[in-house]
């Protein structure tokens, strides 16, 4: 096997950790965040959402639908790491020819390798994210369908596969800049920390990686998180005739006319919440996970 296919391989498989780390750690705040979202009237916040989803449905409630992001993030994460060093040895192959020494990256272009990582990610996000959103606003007693493979099959027989992508072009929009803003946080606080003190990145302390990855997060939902309120409302409405959204922008409109620019950010603190252990455990588990690949394989 090349040194580059190699190297392709490892991304994957430390990807496929990470993605697994972020769903662990992160899928109850992200039920709140869907709850909220798509049942804006429902309830007063975070907490309010998260007694009412414990009381009706059992702290198991918190996990639904996790079947679909342990098969399907794992996948997503390693399509982003895979495509952001892809893009990143671009940009600095390209910046070396330019005469650059070492090829270090810019922000802008650290900004453009997240977004097309995200981009590439999208093909697998937006199915694994409708179907998940799905399973998580169902109540028990109440549930349309038993699981995911459920779900797929009933949404795919009755509307055909593309209606699996319902909420791409939101989802699209999210990834390109949410992702863009994601790894140009976390590439710029650990480049500020090599140049500091002069190690290598595999030298990384442990809370340094959990710490830029919530940073990673942050910057990520603040900037993009109304995107998501508009994939949230989408990939929960009624399919066909009986939707109540007929594109983005009737969903847009509709939100603001319905709650101002408010409405685009009901969930917004069970996201931040999120950000933190999701995006902690996503770097610390693909640092960790490539560190012991390259030394074992």
């Amino acid at each position: 096997m090349s040194d580059n296919n190699r190297q392709a391989a490892l991304n994957c498989l430390a990807g496929s950790v990470g993605g697994v780390g972020q769903v662990l750690a992160g899928q109850p705040f992200d039920t709140i965040k869907v709850r909220i979202q798509s049942q804006p009237t429902e309830y007063r916040g975070a907490f309010d959402c998260l007694k009412k989803l414990v009381g009706e449905n059992g702290v198991q409630g918190l996990y639904k639908g996790t079947t679909s992001p342990l098969m399907g993030i794992s996948v997503c994460v390693s399509l982003q790491f895979l495509t952001l060093e892809k893009m990143k040895q671009y940009f600095a192959d390209r910046n070396m020819r330019a005469g650059q020494q070492g090829g270090q990256l810019l922000p802008s272009q650290l900004f453009l390798a997240g977004g097309v990582a995200g981009l590439a990610n999208s093909v697998a996000s937006c199915p694994v994210e409708h179907i998940r959103t799905r399973l998580q606003i169902q109540n028990a007693g109440q549930e349309l369908y038993s699981g995911t493979i459920d779900c797929v099959k009933k949404i795919s027989a009755e509307y055909g596969v593309s209606a699996l992508y319902k909420g791409m072009v939101p989802t699209l929009y999210r990834e390109f800049f949410g992702y863009g803003a994601y790894f140009l946080a976390y590439e710029y606080f650990v480049a500020r920390e090599l140049a500091k003190s002069g190690g290598k990145r595999a030298d990384l302390a442990s809370w340094k990686v959990c710490l830029y990855g919530s940073y990673a997060g942050f910057s990520m939902w603040l900037l993009c998180f109304p995107i998501d309120a508009i994939k949230t409302k989408i990939q929960t409405d009624a399919f066909a005739a009986n939707a109540r959204y007929k594109s983005t922008l009737d969903c847009l409109t509709s939100t603001l006319k319905s709650g101002g620019v408010a409405g685009l950010y009901r969930g917004l603190s069970p996201c931040l919440l999120r950000a933190a252990p999701a995006n902690a455990a996503t770097f610390i588990c693909f640092e960790y996970a490539m560190r012991f690949l390259q030394t074992h394989t």
